[in-house]
């Protein structure tokens, strides 16, 4: 490992073992990643879900007491340029005024963070798969007036994944935006399945987002709606290791699918590599998405800065499933290409 001065300090940077203008480019590219999966619970929204009794801090995991340097910290070690951020909210008011209240404060501090650091952080505004009502709004409010890149959306929400003609208004909605959806499990469905000792989210959130994507393919989503874009968190799941069992058995779905569409709607979706990227699991993501579709994603804050900076960004650097053109793809160009407006640019 080298290291560089960066605005926050000496930071950690991986080194490359090749000459000339390819390893130029690709330790730019490490040096300006685009992160798609870094989650952010505004100080200001936990000061008011507090006032207003909707949280309680010593409630909420460490995670969500998140801080402006210590995340341009991160950022600077692990070669983040710019960080596109989905908007906590752990507090789930049911109330219809105060869950807009509740939104309307968390996405007024996001659009504040982003004007005061463009450069650096963007975000999704999100969506309510419960409340078509609330996701109007949000969309509207967050998108045109104070502008998110793309929408948030969880896999499912009490046991109704993503993609369920219930969600048409929403996904009609995206769907004229041309929306970038970032998907992300929170709330699995248990229902006494789950295995003691073991946390949600080393199993149970690759399941859920795997369940989700087979809704949206399922559901005929991703033909109704084509001009809607989801990203996959954690490498997709399960879903790339699954792509042949899917196709093979794709006349077992309800209603069934053509086997050779299988592989098509696969190649709809975008992967991040907040999985992490490894040995064992890249070649199956390659295989079923290839370089194009796979993002860079951290999943800080609840990933440790440790872990981001020590472990999962040296391994999508070191992987001896990619080459230098395919990690500037996966840190950085994929991104500027799904988000022109990272750029300055618009999509077309």
């Amino acid at each position: 490992m080298t290291s560089v001065q960066t605005a926050t300090g000496t930071a950690p940077v991986a080194a490359t073992g090749n000459s000339g203008s390819a390893e130029t480019a690709e330790r730019d590219a490490r040096r300006a990643r685009v992160d798609v999966h870094h989650h952010y619970t505004a100080p200001e929204w936990l000061d008011w879900a507090e006032k207003h009794e909707v949280v309680h801090r010593r409630s909420l995991p460490p995670w969500t007491r998140w801080d402006l340097d210590t995340a341009l910290t991160m950022m600077d070690w692990a070669g983040i340029r710019t960080s596109v951020f989905t908007v906590a909210m752990l507090g789930r008011p049911q109330e219809p005024k105060v869950r807009r209240e509740s939104a309307r404060v968390a996405l007024q501090a996001a659009g504040d963070l982003v004007k005061s650091h463009p450069d650096r952080f963007a975000f999704y505004t999100p969506v309510f798969l419960d409340s078509p009502d609330l996701s109007l709004w949000s969309l509207t409010h967050g998108m045109d007036d104070l502008g998110a890149v793309g929408a948030s959306v969880r896999t499912s929400v009490k046991g109704v994944y993503l993609g369920h003609p219930d969600q048409n208004v929403i996904l009609a909605e995206l769907n004229e935006r041309s929306a970038v959806v970032s998907v992300h499990p929170m709330d699995v469905p248990r229902g006494g399945a789950g295995l003691e000792g073991v946390p949600p989210f080393l199993c149970d959130f690759l399941l859920d987002t795997t369940r989700a994507a087979l809704s949206l393919i399922i559901n005929g989503t991703l033909d109704r709606y084509p001009d809607l874009t989801f990203i996959l968190p954690h490498g997709g799941g399960f879903l790339p290791y699954i792509a042949t069992r899917a196709e093979v058995f794709s006349d077992q779905l309800t209603p069934k699918v053509e086997g050779a569409r299988v592989r098509d709607y696969l190649h709809r979706f975008y992967y991040d590599t907040a999985g992490p990227m490894s040995p064992s699991s890249t070649p199956s993501l390659l295989a079923a998405a290839g370089s194009s579709r796979i993002l860079y994603g951290s999943d800080w804050p609840p990933t440790p800065t440790h872990l981001v900076t020590g472990v999962t960004a040296p391994a999508l650097d070191n992987d001896p499933a990619l080459d230098e053109e395919q990690r500037r793809l996966i840190n950085r160009d994929n991104a500027h290409r799904l988000l022109p407006a990272l750029t300055g640019g618009r999509r077309p």
